[in-house]
């Protein structure tokens, strides 16, 4: 079977660097084109050293030269600008997997409110799959756009979820207090993330509005079957490269406890080669899940204050961006879905 081309449109990010990784040691798919403005014509060990040898270059997206070459591309472009690629090359019979946040909600008022801009594609926004795997994976399956999860989103949806729809927790009062490593910030050169700013730091930051908030509560209104949910959500940066752990607070419903919670678990995720249940008790932990696909994910549940607490792990770059974009690749294309994530 002859390997499908991809592309990378915005290749020089972490992001970017994560997909290059990725897919370079993908047996049923090869890089046919990275862009860059900014290294249009460098190769990639220029800004990778890490890929001398790959013989891949940086190009200026060109629209024309991808659909050419490819049948699939990757767009981690900063927000506002994926539909410039997407509706051409969609139209040209690509398939588009989106890492920003463009096509992830499903409002566009919300988008407008959370993104201070109107939305540069309603129509294509309709069209859009939602790319959780583990929750949308028979949409993914004949999806033309699919556009991943935010990183916070991820690891709070894919921890939530199960205990809103076996009826195990309230919908009220939901609190994620989650942490993330310097690269959920971006490769920019941006005085708050550079290095003295963030060694020796622990500090929370957009505790009201938080541009993943509207994404989370309508995936977890999804999962409960109600119109709205509204939760806090709580960011921190840590001094670490990569990584987030969300420690979720939750009241538990009448009747819930330990076994219903590890049976709802194991309903949801028993099947799935990238989440990983803890023993009951157990907590999930950053540095079992660096570098890979996983989300790992803990539960507690405390009778002196009725709450469940729930913690839950990936790597931001991985499961939380490229990962996962490489996953919903191998679902849409009929591939093992673990191939090049293991």
């Amino acid at each position: 079977m002859s390997k499908i081309k991809a592309a990378i449109v915005g290749a020089s990010g972490y992001s970017g660097e994560e997909l290059i990784r990725l897919l370079l040691r993908h047996r049923q798919c090869q890089i046919g084109v990275i862009t860059s403005r900014q290294y249009d014509g460098q190769a990639v060990e220029t800004v990778f050293p890490r890929f001398s040898g790959s013989g891949l270059v940086f190009s200026n997206p060109d629209v024309k030269q991808i659909a050419e070459q490819c049948q699939v591309a990757f767009l981690a472009l900063p927000h506002g600008l994926a539909s410039e690629f997407a509706i051409p090359l969609i139209e040209a019979g690509l398939k588009v997997i989106d890492i920003s946040a463009d096509f992830r909600l499903r409002s566009t008022k919300k988008y407008q409110e959370y993104y201070n801009q109107e939305h540069p594609s309603p129509e294509l926004l309709k069209k859009a799959v939602y790319g959780l795997p583990e929750r949308y994976r028979e949409q993914i399956k004949s999806a033309d756009m699919i556009a991943c999860p935010g990183c916070y989103p991820t690891s709070i949806i894919l921890a939530v979820a199960p205990m809103l729809e076996a009826g195990l927790a309230s919908t009220k009062g939901i609190i994620s207090s989650s942490i993330s490593g310097i690269t959920g910030a971006g490769r920019k050169v941006d005085l708050p993330f550079i290095f003295p700013e963030c060694n020796e730091s622990v500090r929370a930051y957009g505790v009201a509005g938080h541009r993943h908030l509207p994404e989370v509560e309508q995936e977890l209104a999804v999962a409960a079957g109600v119109p709205e949910v509204a939760i806090n959500f709580i960011p921190h940066l840590a001094p670490i490269n990569r990584g987030i752990n969300s420690t979720i607070i939750m009241d538990a419903e009448p009747g819930c406890s330990m076994d219903k919670i590890t049976e709802a678990y194991n309903n949801a995720y028993a099947n799935e080669p990238f989440v990983r249940v803890l023993k009951p008790g157990k907590l999930s932990d950053t540095k079992y899940v660096t570098m890979t696909n996983v989300c790992e994910i803990g539960y507690q549940l405390d009778p002196h204050t009725n709450k469940l607490i729930i913690t839950s792990t990936i790597d931001n770059l991985t499961k939380g961006a490229s990962g996962q974009a490489v996953q919903n690749m191998n679902i849409r294309f009929g591939f093992d879905e673990t191939e090049g994530l293991l």
